[in-house]
């Protein structure tokens, strides 16, 4: 599940540096750095929860 997810979000910032997903909060090619948080974020979540 968190390797889904890690490649899930690399395509996202892979994407998003090409052109910009135009969401809030992502507006412009230089909030990637967004996108790297919410992976962490994520990340850690799934460890913890995890048994």
């Amino acid at each position: 599940m968190t390797k889904l997810i890690a490649v899930l979000l690399i395509a996202a910032m892979v994407v998003h540096i090409i052109k910009p997903l135009g969401l809030p909060g992502l507006k412009k090619r230089m909030d990637f750095w967004k996108i790297i948080v919410v992976a962490f974020v994520l990340t850690g979540l799934i460890a913890v929860l995890r048994p």
